[in-house]
């Protein structure tokens, strides 16, 4: 059979939630999806790729109490399906986690922030300089084996499901849906090459000539998405900024997760230690931010140029927006040395001065550049308000076809963003979403609100 219902294009945990949730919660005859690698989460959602946390806002210091407020739901749906899985220590991993400040006007930061996400967060801890101590010694001691003399404060959690391996998530979202529905059917190795409408649908057509059909099309390409969207005449007002981002790994140093004050003219995100739940013993130190013309990474600066965006995107109206962004100082201090971090030596010997205010005793000999890690982040660039468009995008052109960019938190939000999309796919094929069933599995604390 090549005639399905729904057809999602990407393997990534965003398009693999969604490929569950259709399966388990609506009466949708038929599901496929596809992907151009040969396994599922290759890209972005990749152990690799990513740092491996469920952010829901409370460590993260570039999002307002607002946002918390919503992210921290979609973190929950994530949580409460991994737990209910029983995944623990499988895909979903527990331990400390913090945000920090440094210095003085850091730590105000910090105070007032605590103060601001009591109500979002009414379990978590503040921490001062001596409980950190406790928690992460490394953080406070200096290079000479004192503590540092900084002044340092914290808020966060001693204990939290919080750290989760997004490709064993997909996985498991794939073999979920495929026993719940006979009629499903996967296709990895299936790199779509165009969309085009047929009949009442869509045929979805390979690079190989293959063709599958659909009346609905969800496309959670990641990077892919947006030129798709432009090739059928959508979404021509955006443009894409690809950043991609690297991480350093350093030894065992860090207990929990520590992230740092974002600042907050920067769309990036502020760097941060991650213990890796895929190799053990090592923590990530990153990301770096670097633009660049690929759609993800390959083996080598050069390979995966992306010819889609020199046709798509190339205009005067992407070029003033880079070029604003660059005209102020910090924006254009922090590109170039990002720039500086992917040269040989002096990009370690800068980075190490940066990794050094989370771990101020880390030497140049305990930084090993992360070969393979980390992957291509599409920033979505707003051509009519000629700036830079943060969090998830999505084009949905009411016509049986949607399109999602999900930059970070993306896969945070990916049990969130599938709900939203389900309720638009059976609205427009007339079937049923039990919603209800679906916020009683996952998110109780909405159902009751």
């Amino acid at each position: 059979m090549r005639e399905f219902d729904v057809v999602i294009i990407g393997g990534g945990v965003s398009g693999c939630a969604a490929f569950y949730v259709l399966s388990e919660y609506t009466d949708i005859n038929s599901i496929a999806i596809v992907d151009k690698c040969d396994k599922w989460a290759n890209v972005s959602s990749n152990a690799k790729a990513n740092s491996q946390t469920i952010h829901d806002g409370s460590i993260e210091t570039n999002y307002s109490a607002e946002k918390a407020r919503k992210v921290r739901l979609s973190a929950l749906k994530v949580r409460n399906y991994a737990l209910n899985k029983n995944l623990q220590n499988k895909a979903i991993f527990e331990n400390q986690k913090m945000a920090i400040g440094v210095g003085d006007k850091e730590c105000d930061v910090m105070k007032k922030r605590f103060e601001e996400f009591r109500s979002v967060f009414p379990d978590m801890e503040f921490f001062d300089k001596q409980k950190i101590k406790i928690l992460e010694p490394k953080v406070i001691e200096g290079a000479d084996g004192r503590d540092r003399f900084e002044d340092v404060v914290g808020m966060g959690y001693e204990k939290d499901w919080c750290a989760l391996n997004y490709g064993y998530l997909s996985e498991h979202f794939i073999q979920e849906g495929m026993e719940k529905n006979k009629n499903n059917q996967t296709f990895l190795n299936y790199w779509v090459k165009k969309i085009e409408p047929r009949g009442d649908g869509y045929a979805i057509i390979s690079k190989n000539n293959e063709e599958i059909y659909a009346k609905f099309v969800l496309v959670d390409a990641g990077s892919y998405a947006l030129p798709l969207a432009q090739s059928m005449g959508y979404g021509m007002d955006l443009g894409c900024l690809p950043v991609a981002g690297s991480f350093y790994f350093v030894p065992d140093l860090l207990r929990g997760k520590v992230y740092t004050v974002q600042n907050p003219k920067l769309p990036f995100a502020a760097l941060h230690g991650d213990p890796d739940v895929v190799i053990k013993g090592k923590t990530r130190i990153g990301p770096t931010a670097l633009a660049m013309p690929k759609l993800e990474r390959g083996k080598y600066w050069f390979s995966k140029l992306s010819p889609e965006l020199l046709k798509l995107d190339l205009n005067m109206d992407v070029i003033k927006i880079a070029m604003d962004l660059m005209s102020d100082k910090e924006i254009r201090d922090y590109v170039l040395k990002n720039m500086v971090f992917e040269m040989p030596y002096f990009g370690k010997k800068k980075f190490l001065k940066d990794a050094q205010k989370i771990i101020p005793s880390l030497k140049f000999s305990d930084l090993h550049y992360a070969e393979g890690f980390g992957e291509v982040r599409p920033q979505v660039l707003d051509r009519t308000a000629k700036q830079l468009v943060l969090g998830e995008k999505k084009i949905a052109t009411q016509k049986g076809i949607t399109f999602n960019m999900t930059p970070s938190p993306g896969a945070t939000s990916c049990l969130q963003n599938a709900m939203i999309d389900t309720e638009e796919i059976v609205a427009y094929l007339n079937k049923t979403f039990d919603k209800e069933r679906f916020l009683k599995d996952l998110s109780p604390e909405e159902l009751n609100a």
